[in-house]
């Protein structure tokens, strides 16, 4: 059995042994954060060889239990997980983002709200949650992509809730209500492509879809990119985002926020290149991509809460992932493959910045702040480096990443390119404008000048706790613990890192590019015994 083959099921397995004995030792907090520190940083490292593994030594297919073909022309009968540059990238970049954000949990306090919290529950329910996102990414059959969703979704209800309140419940609500929706429409997309085709395993389904007639194709396409579109927030499929990721914890947030819509994004892809390639929806894509950055970048215009405003851009710069996949060049691929990991990185580590916002001001609403870089000139700080990077500011990674894909655009030519080049051109200047709307009115303006800031007697840049802030976490106000500012400068390092060690990450995003363009490569090593 090869390194690959070894390594390729353990970020699955660490963490699902990690929650169990977080589980156990569910009296003892502090041995469930060790438990869950360890898991993480091991499923990390795992993440980091696999990543180096599939590069040097190419794809890696495990038949899990064994159950390869068994007779020829059958595909696999058993579970089959996939590791390819892709998906190496995607563990490895999720990994580092997971074990960031625990750490933060865990230096907060892990609970957002009062002692009656059964908090025992939140690391075994994110460890599940770090299995789902590994489970997707690993999947190398339909069935197994919807299994994955449905773990990330029990786990994520779990962590959307936490707490309890009014608010996070109603919103817990709606996201359960619509994921449903989308796992009922990817069921039925499933059950579509088994009757068309007989299988489910995604390597005998790029040899057995090309026999169906192309108006089939297309609706087969088409049902799974509603499904996958719910799950990556693309317009019109993305008005539950801003009023579900606001109302969760910060560490909570930022996670969702992260990573789950770029699961869909990642599930968009495989169906894309390695199901049904062609183009036939190519178009509908790009009017997606469009609508998602303009309607997505001006909601975030309209908002006054830090949180919902960071939510709106997210489901902007989705858009930008779009357009990479639909423009079906090599450039726009790798593009779209360099942002994600870029996207994933900044957006992670400003929710995270607005949890800390939180602690020094006691609220995230922009007419309630004033005065923040002269109470704290490292909050500034960790604010704005993130912020000109979603911004795309040269020379930052989100610079990089979009010059990519405006290049892949402009190669495409057509009438729909140059108009998403146009958009993410206006887009790109608009989201530099809302940060700067932030910094301004949070950091820059004198507290007293905020329309909404009552307070008398109170040191520069700190307000009285109101609503946005728990009644028991009212004493932290004004602190910021070294446990969520450690791993709030880690992740800004390695979005720094994204920019300084530019070259050889892009040049593997345009190997994963090529890779994924090359469906016979990862036909083969999937079906080959």
């Amino acid at each position: 059995m090869t390194t690959g083959a070894v390594l390729a099921p353990l970020p699955v397995l660490i963490p699902i042994l990690g929650a169990a004995a977080t589980l156990f030792a569910g009296r003892r907090p502090r041995l469930q954060q060790i438990i869950a520190l360890v898991a993480l940083t091991a499923m990390t490292a795992v993440c980091a060889a696999l990543v180096y593994v599939v590069d040097h030594c190419g794809t890696v297919a495990v038949h899990v239990g064994g159950w390869g073909q068994t007779e020829p022309g059958m595909g696999p009968l058993g579970i089959v997980l996939v590791v390819d540059r892709l998906s190496a990238l995607m563990l490895v970049v999720s990994a580092i983002v997971l074990l960031a954000v625990v750490w933060y949990a865990i230096g907060q306090g892990i609970r957002d709200g009062g002692d009656e919290q059964p908090v025992s529950i939140f690391l075994p329910t994110y460890l599940v949650l770090s299995a789902g996102v590994c489970i997707a990414f690993l999947a190398g059959d339909l069935f197994n992509l919807f299994v994955g969703f449905e773990v990330l979704l029990a786990a994520s209800f779990v962590l959307l809730t936490v707490g309890a309140s009014e608010e996070r419940v109603r919103a817990g609500i709606g996201y359960v209500m619509v994921s449903m929706v989308s796992s009922v429409i990817f069921l039925i997309g499933i059950a579509l492509i088994y009757a068309a085709t007989g299988t489910l395993n995604l390597a005998e389904l790029a040899n057995r879809l090309d026999g169906i007639t192309p108006g089939t194709r297309a609706a087969l396409f088409a049902v799974l990119l509603v499904a996958f579109g719910i799950k990556a927030a693309v317009f019109p499929l993305s008005a539950w985002l801003p009023d579900s990721y606001p109302t969760a914890p910060a560490p909570v947030t930022a996670v969702f926020a992260g990573l789950l819509t770029k699961v869909g994004v990642y599930a968009i892809i495989r169906a894309h290149t390695l199901l049904f390639p062609g183009g036939a929806l190519d178009n509908v894509l790009m009017v997606a991509a469009l609508l998602t950055m303009l309607i997505g970048i001006f909601g975030a215009m309209a908002q006054s809460d830090i949180k919902r405003l960071l939510s709106f851009t997210l489901v902007s710069h989705i858009g930008y992932l779009v357009f990479g996949i639909a423009v079906s060049n090599r450039v726009g691929m790798a593009g779209a493959i360099y942002y994600v990991a870029h996207h994933i990185v900044v957006q992670t580590t400003l929710f995270l910045v607005v949890g800390l916002i939180e602690r020094q001001a006691g609220a995230s609403t922009l007419q309630r702040l004033g005065g923040l870089a002269a109470a704290s000139p490292l909050l500034a700080f960790v604010f704005i480096i993130p912020a000109l990077n979603l911004g795309g500011i040269p020379p930052f990674s989100g610079f990089i990443g979009k010059v990519a894909l405006l290049q892949a655009g402009a190669t495409s030519a057509s009438v729909l390119a140059w108009a998403l080049v146009a958009g993410s051109v206006i887009t790109s200047l608009l989201t530099l404008y809302v940060m700067a709307r932030v910094w301004t009115l949070a950091f820059w303006r004198a507290r007293a000048d905020a329309p909404e800031s009552l307070v008398t007697g109170a040191p520069a840049g700190l307000l009285v706790p109101t609503a946005d802030v728990a009644v028991d976490d009212r004493a932290d106000v004004g602190r910021m613990p070294v446990g969520m500012l450690a791993p709030t400068a880690v992740l800004i390092v390695v979005g720094l890192a994204l920019t300084v060690f530019a070259g050889p990450i892009f040049g593997f995003a345009e190997r994963a590019a090529d890779q994924v363009a090359d469906r016979g490569q990862y036909v083969s090593v999937v079906l080959t015994p």
